[in-house]
């Protein structure tokens, strides 16, 4: 089961670059904001219907959880925002590595301090070797994309 949802994760990270780089474009155009605005606008309307049709009866609504839980839908404004702003800058695979690094660093501390009630999972040589590759490859996506002057 873990595989599965690996390669679930996998193809979800893929759809984020697609998106970044169809947002990229698209917010060239008619405006970052705008575009979050078009992307959260379908996004809630595919959502609702994935609700209406699929969503299983669960225990609480939206009504009755932590309110500092509802904060998470705030995070993907400045994700989308920053993606189309970014990716026609310095490119689609710079601006993806660069958010995936910035979700490894505070994914490692949301585990280790098992911060917004996740269970707590140590910091450990391995995950700061994983933080050192993926700064690593960041740094050799970012210069191969730089365009040289002679």
């Amino acid at each position: 089961m873990t595989i599965i949802m690996i390669f679930i994760a996998i193809i979800g990270g893929a759809l984020l670059s697609v998106q970044a780089a169809i947002n990229g474009q698209l917010g060239s155009k008619v405006g970052v904001f705008r575009c979050a605005f078009l992307t959260f606008s379908v996004g809630a309307l595919i959502s609702a219907l994935l609700i209406f049709y699929f969503e299983p009866a669960q225990s609480m609504t939206l009504l009755n959880v932590p309110k500092w839980q509802l904060l998470g839908a705030l995070c993907g404004v400045p994700y989308i925002v920053i993606m189309a702003f970014a990716v026609p800058r310095i490119g689609t695979a710079v601006s993806t590595v660069a958010v995936i690094f910035g979700q490894l660093l505070m994914s490692l501390l949301i585990d280790n301090f098992g911060w917004l009630g996740n269970e707590s999972l140590p910091f450990s040589l391995n995950r700061l070797l994983a933080v050192i590759a993926l700064a690593i490859a960041l740094y050799f996506i970012h210069s191969s994309s730089v365009k040289k002057t002679d």
